[in-house]
């Protein structure tokens, strides 16, 4: 049983209009005023879809995130990390700047600051 939780800590959540590609979960891009979009294959991220519906979007822009990893796993520290294309991310030479605080190498996921 897993005694630390990082979940809800200094999260900030924003409502930007939605392209037609953006589902929840996956982390995006903003795309053009106050839009955002799904990233592709190593482009940097904004942050992770809350939620879409109607032409909008909530996004996590700030805070202790969960995210799903491809590839490599990262390394635990200050990392920079980049969108995958499948919705998750990677890391990358260039892209977002956060620090990942744990790694789940059995899920392929980890928890990020931004």
């Amino acid at each position: 049983m897993n005694k630390v939780s990082f979940g809800g800590i200094g999260e900030i959540a924003a409502t930007f209009f939605a392209g037609e590609d953006v589902v929840p979960g996956q982390v995006v891009k903003i795309s053009g005023n106050s839009t955002v979009d799904a990233c592709g294959d190593g482009e940097a991220f904004c942050g992770a879809a809350l939620s879409c519906e109607c032409g909008f979007a909530g996004v996590q822009v700030k805070g202790f995130l969960s995210l799903p990893y491809s590839g490599e796993a990262p390394a635990v520290g200050a990392a920079v990390l980049a969108a995958d294309g499948k919705g998750g991310v990677k890391t990358a030479q260039s892209g977002t700047a956060c620090t990942v605080i744990h790694v789940d190498e059995a899920e392929s996921l980890l928890v990020a600051l931004l």
